[in-house]
């Protein structure tokens, strides 16, 4: 989207869908989610989306997606690479959890970008796979909710915004249905290398945008 319209107006267009979303992961995955993690993670963000929110008319967000987008793929290149031994499950860090959940904070709110610089803090604790997207339904709905206040401060969130993904939004259920389908007809080691690929293929997108995007 951010490649045919102008990235703050992708971002704001984009906001009330992910809040659909989320509000659908609240309920299909109610109850599992890992509360030490958030409470980690969830004042980190919010540190990351202050930071956003002060520096939205200043950055270029395409420098931000390609950092983002290159550190994802080596992230990525060295989850396959470790996949060849055993893994031992790493525990949960509060600096790196501190660090992470504030630059997913802040990617989340100028390019709705906060996936991979989570996922580098949840997917080497080897968490079971319907706890670690439960984990990540209840973070990214609390960050999107808590989005709404500085995005309509920066009237990002005017009628013709609301509008477009109004139009996108019949789509959402069955995207995520289909999602849901896919999480529990994978394992644990298929799930695992599925989210790594993904990963790696986010970072490649984010990496494009950096250098190609407009």
């Amino acid at each position: 989207m951010a490649l045919t319209i102008a990235p703050p107006q992708a971002a704001a267009i984009m906001l009330p869908i992910l809040l659909v979303m989320d509000a659908i992961g609240l309920v299909v995955f109610r109850g599992q989610f890992d509360r030490a993690n958030l409470r980690i993670m969830l004042p980190g963000a919010i540190l990351g989306i202050a930071l956003g929110a002060l520096t939205f008319s200043l950055i270029d967000v395409r420098w931000i997606r390609g950092i983002i987008g290159l550190e994802s793929i080596l992230f990525a290149l060295d989850r396959f690479r470790r996949a060849r031994t055993v893994q031992v499950p790493q525990p949960v860090s509060t600096p790196k959890g501190w660090f992470w959940s504030t630059v997913s904070g802040f990617t989340s709110f100028v390019s709705h970008a906060g996936g991979p610089p989570i996922m580098q803090f949840l997917l080497p604790q080897g968490m079971d796979k319907l706890r670690l997207v439960g984990t990540t339904a209840v973070y990214f709905a609390v960050v999107n909710f808590v989005k709404l206040a500085p995005y309509g401060a920066l009237g990002l969130l005017d009628m013709r915004n609301l509008a477009t993904s109004a139009l996108l939004l019949p789509i959402v259920p069955l995207g995520y249905w289909i999602g849901l389908k896919l999480l529990h007809g994978l394992d644990q080691r298929t799930f695992n290398r599925v989210l790594t690929w993904l990963l790696l293929l986010t970072g490649c997108k984010l990496l494009w945008d950096g250098i190609f995007g407009s």
